[in-house]
């Protein structure tokens, strides 16, 4: 089950995305919980934001991560360093585990890149033991993600092209209200909340903030590397000016909302 997310490289990931997601990432895990002893699953590691923070907990017997792309896998097995860590390259849509093999079973900003987020839902139920907790969290696209919008929104008035991807982008799957927790209950877990989380993204600079983008990472970033050269001059002056709005070029700080979703397994 492919992954819609663009990956160029991981350092370009962790310059985009990555550094962001550490800040996320003990949020959600305040909101997923842990107890010592616990084995844990990082549905979708990436380069291992999720599965270093949760290894930053003593007491954790065991943290299995999984991700979809090769380049994310072999970047975090490169990190590693601590013996509870395992880290493959496999499916959210079809675990390679056993039933009842975890704790609890977390997914961070992974969902709303998965075709059939459902299935991904469904398969962390099945791997953690009844009981357990299965939490997730994604960006809310459409009305929290500042920093982000300010950029498909400049592009859309430049590039009538781009607003069927600015619509892609703003409803994808598991980021609107309530629609993680629907996809939690209809899939069987029972005491299903839903809550959101906010980081601030600090920039030192456009370049800091435009370069990931620029270099064609993520979503946006596929999009830029297709331009033509005059629309690309223009979309990259359209953008500049959005992020200076008038003041000199420097750091730049961006409210960033995620969804979070936990439920139990039943039994």
């Amino acid at each position: 089950m492919p992954s819609s997310f663009n990956v160029e490289s991981a350092d370009g990931y962790e310059q985009l995305m990555g550094r962001w997601s550490r800040r996320l990432a003990p949020g959600l895990i305040d909101f997923a919980g842990f107890e010592d002893g616990e084995s844990i699953l990082d549905v979708g590691c990436g380069t291992g934001s999720l599965t270093f923070t949760l290894a930053e907990n003593p007491g954790l017997k065991a943290i299995s991560a999984i991700d979809f792309s090769p380049v994310f896998v072999e970047a975090a097995n490169r990190r590693n360093t601590d013996p509870r860590i395992s880290i493959r390259e496999a499916d959210a849509c079809a675990l390679p585990f056993e039933d009842n093999s975890f704790d609890r079973a977390i997914s961070m900003l992974v969902l709303h890149f998965v075709p059939e987020a459902g299935r991904a839902v469904a398969e962390m139920q099945r791997v953690v033991r009844p009981g357990g907790v299965v939490a997730a969290a994604v960006w809310d696209h459409y009305g929290g993600m500042s920093g982000m919008r300010m950029m498909w929104d400049t592009v859309a008035m430049i590039d009538a092209n781009s607003r069927a991807m600015r619509h892609r982008y703003s409803f994808q799957p598991m980021t609107q209200p309530g629609e993680m927790k629907a996809s939690f209950i209809s899939n069987g877990l029972a005491d299903v909340e839903e809550t959101s989380l906010t980081i601030r993204m600090d920039y030192r600079s456009f370049a800091d903030y435009w370069d990931p983008i620029a270099s064609g990472e993520g979503p946006l970033g596929k999009y830029v590397a297709g331009l033509d050269a005059y629309t690309r001059a223009r979309v990259d002056t359209a953008v500049r000016g959005a992020y200076e709005a008038g003041e000199p070029d420097g750091p730049r700080s961006f409210a960033s909302v995620a969804w979070a979703c936990r439920g139990r397994v039943p039994g």
